[in-house]
Parts: C-alpha cells; sequence; structure tokens
C-alpha cells in the first residue's frame, strides 16, 4: 500500500529532515512511526500525503509512483488518504457537522450525500448530539474527534495522523486510538506519528523508528 525507497528530505540545501528512508506499509496495517522530536516524523507524513515533495527517492501509494504520475491527477490520490492534524486545524467559527462537511465537498458531492455521510460518520464517532455546535464550543477530546471524523468521511483508503493524542490526557488518548483500531479492524490502513510510548505499548502495533531522519 505504501513504500518508500531511499527517501530524503532537505531545506534549503543544508538542513536534513530525512536521510535515506526506506520501509513499507502493507494494505490493511497499522504502523506507528515514533522517534524523538525533530526525527522527521512530521515531515514524512508530509511527504507520503504530498504536502511536501521529496529531495530524493520514491514514494509508491497503491501501486503507483506517486511524483511521476501527471499532476493533474495528485488531488484524486490525495482524494484517497485522509491526513489528522495534531492542532487539528478546524473551522472554529462553523459547526461540527460544517467541518466534517467540507472534506466532501471539496470532493464535489451532492449536498443529499453529503448530509447522509456527515451524519452517519458523527454517529461512528459518538458526536452526532454535537452536529450544530460551533467548533470552538466542544471539548479537546471531542475536536480531536470531528478531525478524525471529517479525514474518515471520504472514506479513504489510508489514514495519516500526526500526533493525534499530543494535546489530550490519557484517557481521551485511549478512546483516539480505539477509533483508530477500528478504522483498522475495517481495512483502512493507518500510519501514526508519535512519540506516545505508552500508548504505542497499549496499541500492540508494529513500529518504525526515525532517529536523524533516519529508519533506526
Amino acid at each position: 500500500m505504501i513504500q518508500l525507497f531511499h527517501v530524503s528530505k532537505s531545506y534549503d540545501g543544508a538542513s536534513q529532515a530525512l536521510s535515506d528512508v526506506t520501509f513499507k506499509v502493507d494494505k490493511g496495517e497499522f504502523v506507528f512511526i515514533t522517534g524523538p522530536s525533530g526525527a522527521g516524523k512530521s515531515t514524512l507524513l508530509k511527504i507520503i500525503f504530498g504536502a511536501e515533495a521529496p529531495t530524493n527517492g520514491h514514494i509508491i501509494l497503491d501501486g503507483r509512483n506517486y511524483y511521476k504520475i501527471p499532476r493533474r491527477e495528485v488531488p484524486l490520490l490525495r482524494r484517497r488518504m485522509g491526513f489528522v492534524f495534531q492542532d487539528f486545524k478546524l473551522l472554529l467559527d462553523r459547526t461540527v457537522f460544517e467541518n466534517v462537511a467540507l472534506s466532501l465537498e471539496v470532493c464535489g458531492a451532492q449536498p443529499s450525500e453529503i448530509k447522509k455521510r456527515v451524519l452517519k460518520m458523527l454517529q461512528y464517532v459518538r458526536l452526532q448530539h454535537r452536529a450544530n455546535f460551533p467548533a470552538k464550543a466542544i471539548s479537546g477530546g471531542e475536536q480531536q474527534r470531528v478531525a478524525i471524523a471529517r479525514a474518515l468521511v471520504k472514506e479513504p483508503v489510508i489514514i495519516l495522523a500526526d500526533e493525534p493524542t499530543g494535546n489530550l490526557d490519557p484517557d481521551l488518548s485511549r478512546e483516539i486510538l480505539e477509533l483508530f483500531k477500528e478504522v483498522n479492524n475495517k481495512g483502512t490502513t493507518v500510519l501514526i506519528a508519535t512519540h506516545d510510548a505508552a500508548l504505542i505499548e497499549k496499541a500492540g502495533k508494529r513500529k518504525v523508528l526515525l532517529e536523524g531522519g533516519r529508519v533506526a
């Protein structure tokens, strides 16, 4: 599902964020990317998502070389992925429903389809009772679930999450982990970047350790 071959990333030709990273994530696998702050975890996820380009190397997503396909096809490939940010990146003055719906509106879905899928997804993350609340009026844990719902509502084959429990207490972190495990059990490939050792140990899933931009 995800294959990286000798991927490197440098900034301004000097600062090296990633160096010769090679590993594979199978379809339906749940993998943690871990390592200390500054190890390159976030950069790696951004490169897989296509938000940044590698300086060197190749990335194969679902059988296609991400950086060799025609640029007009890149948005279609990115729609097959969902990204959950550490700082949520919600539109705080919009409702919970509107935040989740945005993901489908960008894809050009019809209003009736959007309503059906958003309400179903909010029920799945147990937030249907918050649908009409402004995002700024709900708790941090609920905001994170909204961010996950927004990523999942377009039914991606890959979920990428960057420190999704970094701002949450241990109980909420476990709750968010269970959500990701449920999604993974339904066949979605899940890749989570985190330095939370307790969370990784509890999950019992494979981990890839980065140190200084390299796979350790």
